[in-house]
């Protein structure tokens, strides 16, 4: 078996093992494997192969490691539309209460919900800005 193949069996283990546990980090390592096996191809030494495929592999990861770090969102998950679906539905509010809140029914169960800031009480439509644990928080829908 040549040293290509070793090195094209050690990237499809690695991409195989990405897709079974969905480690992003696997498939950085899995082009360095796929750079060594390039390099195999044009001839070049085992300890050359073993350079290219550890630099290339380390520095995808490095590289990966920091563009997700930069691109990471920072928000509040309970305000964000990408991981709370309910964020953005309307629903109605028949009275606020005088500490300041409401009880609502939503998805077929009553919530407990506040007004966010700057919202007037007001009764009427309403639109979920955020969710805190069970507890909606809510502005007045627009018309």
């Amino acid at each position: 078996m040549t040293e290509s193949t070793l090195w094209w069996i050690a990237t499809g283990a690695a991409i195989t093992l990405e897709l079974l546990s969905g480690t992003f980090y696997l498939l950085m390592i899995a082009i360095g494997l796929a750079c060594a096996a390039l390099s195999a191809h044009a001839g070049a030494s085992w300890a050359v192969q073993m350079g290219v495929a550890s630099l290339v592999g380390s520095g995808a990861v490095v590289t990966g490691y920091l563009l997700r770090k930069k691109t990471t969102s920072t928000s509040n998950t309970g305000s964000n539309r990408d991981v709370n679906l309910d964020i953005g539905e309307t629903l109605q509010v028949d009275s606020w209460n005088a500490d300041g809140t409401a009880s609502v029914k939503y998805r077929g169960a009553q919530w407990s919900a506040v007004r966010a800031a700057g919202t007037l009480p007001s009764t009427g439509a309403h639109r979920i800005v955020e969710v805190r644990g069970n507890q909606l928080v809510l502005e007045k829908h627009p018309h």
